[in-house]
This record gives structure tokens, C-alpha cells and sequence, in this order.
């Protein structure tokens, strides 16, 4: 597993140098005093200008319209803050010698590099090595000029979600260390130009992440996001939590939109059950019964267990809801008698956000919740504990999918190979520090599940005994 490091403090940038950062432009920052190499910081975007120069004559043409987008898009009194950074080595410019160069290499003009210069006799050229944040977080916003601010809380932070790659970065970092002119001037520029385009067209968003992968900006894989046509999944917890509005308005559209959650899970939802006077709210048939009180608002009232009790039994009769799983969705925490009394009539209860998140798990890898395995954790009483667990336990395997998926990848182009065997991957695998034990035969089976043709992410050559089997890279999993 990815080990955790505690941050507490955060380097201010101007914030279009920390959005190129993130997005793979440039692997180096300049900030106004030297820091240690090995040192880690979140990234704390700067609205503060950053020189006397005007911003068209600080970057560079084609990362401007990004930059003068970024700073419109700053708030006033909080900002976000998406990504971390280690400092991976640092070097002192003392003359401008090699501007032109290096300006071709990041998103500042030469002349910016030049009044940096003559601001402090130096430069401290810093590369880092940038993670994304699994979730934003928003911070105030600090008006003082330093070079690093603490933040509210500390936080906790893993290496899994890097900008790129272990090859991709060093190729960028000796590619800046020698000042390697660029390969592909006007396919960058194009890239900028689409990148505009991205910000409203998810299509110019996939063309531009292809052209950024080859240009070395980003990595091979994608980070999935929820389409435009699913956004209605992140309504469910709001429409759950609903303050305002009528009681019956504010019922019934979470209702509806708890029924479209469990449709999209797999669940075959009964669309006569719609509730109202004496209605059942929620009935599915299939892959087992599941009969259901949805509940918007502040909190659930505490007669919702007899309630279910009641009309599960007078619209399913007694041995179909015996039988059935029973579920009440609703917002809050249950009061102590909610929980005894769930625990007695054996119902569980969920907060709409976690339905949520089981929805955007599924949104991002279709087929990854699998519903028998579910009703293992819809136990009596809160049982959000429980689905977090089985969410976790979710986004663990897969995270070991991809990462045995990289693996192949990055060993077959170390070693210069077509294929791999099952001893030589479990060797990499094992090296320096596996990702979660495994012993071959396991690792074999999760290649045989990956190479399978209903996945298509590795390529199998079968041997006449496992150890025989050879793998290759086709495509990833994320």
C-alpha cells in the first residue's frame, strides 16, 4: 500500500505556475528563497502579483489565455488547493545566459526569468515532483506575502495519484537539467489552443490529454470523471439533506432519484413502488428482494421502522418480506431507539451520501459493486461503517489491478522485452516494497483475470504450465 505522509504547511505559487505543474507543462517552480531537496509541501495557489511586469509579458504566449484563466477563477476569501509536492533537487541560476532555453522549457518568458534575476542576484530553480489530491481542500486565503503558510489542519497524503510517471518525470527532469530544446514547438502550441477548448468540450478534453501524453506532459493513463450525462449522481446526498422545500416535494425527488441510484447499481427496481399515502417508497426484485423508506431532510423520523414494518408486510406479504433485505436511506445520525429498533426488525440504514458514493464507485469503474456481495454489509441498524468498508475494500483491488498493470508495463520497456513471465513480474512486484503481499500463484491469477478477453487490459501467450504463461501491456485500467 502507498505510504502516508503528513503535511503541514504549504509553498505559495502564483497559481497558474501551480495549474502547469498540474497538468504536467513544467516539472520546476521559482520561489523567492531555496528549499531542501526531500522537503514536502502542499501547493497553495497565489493571487498575489507576482511581478512589476504585466501577466502577457510574464508567460509565455501559449500558456497565457490558461494563466489569465486561472487567476479569474480564484475566489476572494478561500482557495482550493489540489495537489502536494516533494522537492526532488534544486539549482542556482545566477546569469541569464540560458534563459531563452529554459523559457522554452516551462511557461515563463526570458524576460520574466530576467527581472526574477535582477530581484534577487538569483534564481532558485526547484523541480518537484507533484501529486494530485484524491479530494480538494479549501483553505482561507492568505493576503501576506510568504513563502509558505500554514495549513488549517494536517494532511495526510499518499504518492498514488502522481502527475507522472517515474520515467516520464526523469525524462522531463534531465530533459530541463540539459536544457534539451523541445521536439515539439507547434504540437505544443496546438495543445494550448485545445486546452481552451477542453474547458467546455469533454471531446477536446480526450484529444488533449492524447497530445499531452505524447508530449510528455502526462501520463498514458486518464483519470476517469464522471460525464456530463451522470452529474445527476452527485444530487443524491443534496437532494437527501434537502432544508428547504416542501416535505412532500422534497420526499418525492428523493425518492426518484434514490430509485435511478439503484437502477444504475443493478438493482431491478419496481417502478409501482413511488410511495406517498400508504405506498410502499422502494421495492426491487431482483437480484434479491429490497424493500425501502427513503427519507430527505435533516433527520429520520423515529417511526420509520414500524413503518417499513408495516407496509412491507401489508404490500409484500410476510414471507416475501421476511425474506427481503430492508433499507432505510436517510440523512442524519439515528437517534439510539432508531438503532435498537433497526437492529430488532433487522433493517439497515444508510446516509444518502453514502449511496452516493456507491453510485460514483460504479460511475467510475462499471462492474466494480457487485450487489450479493453487498448484502453482506447491509447489517441491522447504521451500517455505513460497513459500506465504507466494502468501498474501500473496492478501490483496493483495483488500485492493485492498475498497479500490476503498470508494472508489466514499466518492466517490459526497462528490460527491453516483448513479454514477461509470472517469476520475473512477481520479482518486480516484490522490489522494493510490494504493493500488497503477494505470493506468484496469486499474482497469476490477477494476470489471467486481466488478461482475460473480457477486460483486454494485458495480453496473455499460454504456456504449457502457469509458470510458462508470458504477459504483455495493452492498456490501462484508469
Amino acid at each position: 500500500m502507498d505510504k502516508s505522509v503528513l503535511i503541514r504547511t504549504a509553498l505559495c505559487l502564483p497559481a497558474p505556475d501551480i495549474e502547469a505543474l498540474m497538468q504536467g507543462r513544467v516539472i520546476a517552480a521559482i520561489p523567492d528563497q531555496s528549499i531542501r531537496p526531500g522537503q514536502q509541501f502542499a501547493l497553495y495557489p497565489s493571487n498575489i502579483p507576482i511581478s512589476s511586469l504585466p501577466i502577457e509579458q510574464y508567460y509565455r504566449s501559449d500558456f497565457l489565455p490558461i494563466a489569465k484563466s486561472v487567476f479569474a477563477s480564484l475566489g476572494s476569501e478561500t482557495v482550493l488547493i489540489k495537489a502536494w509536492a516533494r522537492c526532488e533537487y534544486k539549482e542556482y541560476l545566477y546569469n541569464d545566459e540560458f534563459f531563452d532555453a529554459l523559457s522554452r522549457l516551462t511557461v515563463w518568458t526570458s524576460e520574466a526569468l530576467q527581472e526574477r534575476l535582477s530581484q534577487r542576484q538569483q534564481i532558485f530553480l526547484t523541480y518537484l515532483r507533484v501529486y494530485l489530491l484524491p479530494q480538494p481542500i479549501e483553505v482561507p486565503v492568505h493576503n501576506q506575502e510568504r513563502q509558505f503558510v500554514p495549513l488549517p489542519h494536517s494532511l495526510s497524503v499518499t504518492e498514488s495519484l502522481p502527475v507522472l510517471s517515474d520515467r516520464i518525470f526523469m525524462q522531463r527532469r534531465r530533459q530541463l537539467e540539459n536544457l534539451e530544446p523541445p521536439l515539439h514547438p507547434e504540437l505544443e502550441e496546438l495543445e494550448s489552443a485545445i486546452a481552451q477548448l477542453s474547458i467546455t468540450n469533454p471531446d477536446a478534453e480526450k484529444f488533449n490529454h492524447k497530445i499531452q501524453t505524447f508530449l510528455g506532459w502526462a501520463n498514458e493513463r486518464s483519470v476517469k470523471q464522471i460525464t456530463p450525462d451522470l452529474a445527476w449522481i452527485h444530487q443524491i446526498n443534496a437532494l437527501g439533506t434537502a432544508s428547504t422545500g416542501g416535505n412532500y416535494e422534497k420526499g418525492t425527488a428523493f425518492e426518484q432519484i434514490v430509485h435511478k441510484s439503484l437502477a444504475f447499481l443493478g438493482f431491478g427496481v419496481d417502478p409501482n413502488a413511488k410511495g406517498g399515502a400508504g405506498g410502499m417508497d422502494l421495492y426491487c426484485t431482483k437480484p434479491y428482494p429490497l424493500v425501502g423508506e427513503c427519507k430527505a431532510g435533516q433527520s429520520i423520523p423515529g417511526n420509520t421502522v414500524y413503518e417499513l414494518d408495516k407496509l412491507g408486510n401489508i404490500h409484500l406479504g410476510k414471507k416475501i418480506f421476511d425474506r427481503a433485505v430492508k433499507l432505510i436511506i436517510g440523512p442524519g445520525k439515528p437517534t439510539s431507539q432508531l438503532q435498537k429498533s433497526a437492529k430488532e426488525y433487522n433493517i439497515s440504514i444508510i446516509h444518502p451520501m453514502t449511496l452516493q458514493k456507491l453510485v460514483e464507485l460504479e460511475a467510475q469503474y462499471p462492474g466494480s459493486v457487485n450487489l450479493i456481495e453487498l448484502k453482506k454489509y447491509l447489517e441491522p441498524g447504521q451500517s455505513d461503517s460497513r459500506i465504507d468498508e466494502y468501498i474501500q475494500r473496492i478501490e483496493s483491488d483495483i488500485k492493485l489491478r492498475s498497479h500490476i498493470i503498470q508494472l508489466v508495463k514499466n518492466y517490459l520497456e526497462n528490460t527491453g522485452f516483448e513479454r514477461a513471465s509470472v517469476d520475473a513480474l512477481h520479482g518486480a512486484y516484490s522490489n522494493p516494497r510490494p504493493h500488497q503481499p503477494l505470493q506468484p500463484e496469486e499474482l497469476h491469477e490477477i494476470l489471467i483475470e486481466l488478461s482475460s478477453p473480457l477486460t483486454g487490459y494485458l495480453g496473455r501467450i499460454k504456456g504449457e504450465h502457469w509458470r510458462r504463461d508470458r504477459f504483455f501491456f495493452l492498456r490501462y485500467l484508469d
